[in-house]
């Protein structure tokens, strides 16, 4: 874990087990869509937050979460320091793809919106008491079943148009940010052949585009719903 080959390979493993993370968290927040009051939401999340296998599962999430961001700026750090002084003469467009030169960048706005997200509904659920009235907003604690009403919590956060784009704006740099890390995390296992490199391209793409859009669908619809 002190070369480069090994810093490179654990932040491709820690980028992988994300992108699966991503797709499970899609499946869980399409309930939202449901035209149930919230219902399969709610339920989905009540699962999420006591199945102790579950939970384990979300220490380990965050734990990779903190080691790919960390080792992404030493990487980045390293590669600045091994060419202090820039070339007299460069193009870099001829050498590798935008995406690949702003990853950092990509990945701090990310960063931004994980924080914000965190704060905003896990910290508010885990740390307030949320059933009361805000800004002139009822977010109910408890639905009728007596589990937290998060849907509502949710809802309430997408009735809000600057929470939409936040949402919207942090999707787009995710989609970027996934359209190269995916394919370089093959690429860094070794998996790099004429045979089936254009296939983990491809699959990469549509991974880059179609989790993304979904996680930024479902804000635009909730809010939709409450004009």
């Amino acid at each position: 874990m002190t070369s480069t080959i090994g810093r490179k390979v654990l932040m491709a493993l820690t980028g992988i087990f994300l992108c699966l993370f991503l797709i499970i968290h899609l499946i869980g927040n399409l309930q939202l869509l449901k035209n149930d009051g919230g219902t399969a939401f709610n339920a989905y999340a009540h699962f999420m937050g006591s199945n102790p296998l579950i939970q384990t599962v979300s220490i380990l999430n965050f734990t990779f979460i903190i080691l790919h961001i960390v080792y992404s700026i030493i990487l980045t750090r390293m590669n600045m320091q091994a060419r202090p002084r820039k070339y007299a003469y460069s193009k870099p467009a001829a050498n590798s793809n935008w995406r690949s030169r702003k990853m950092m960048a990509l990945g701090s706005i990310i960063l931004i919106f994980l924080i914000v997200h965190l704060v905003y509904f896990w910290g508010k659920m885990k740390l307030t008491h949320y059933g009361l009235v805000e800004e002139g907003v009822l977010v109910q604690k408890f639905g009728n079943n007596g589990e937290l009403h998060l849907y509502a919590l949710v809802e309430a956060a997408f009735s809000d148009i600057i929470m939409v784009v936040l949402y919207v704006v942090s999707m787009i740099a995710l989609a970027f940010h996934l359209s190269h890390g995916f394919q370089s995390a093959f690429q860094t296992f070794g998996l790099n052949h004429v045979k089936y490199t254009p296939l983990i391209k491809t699959i990469g793409y549509a991974f880059a585009l179609l989790v993304p859009l979904g996680y930024a669908l479902i804000p635009i619809i909730m809010f939709v719903k409450q004009l």
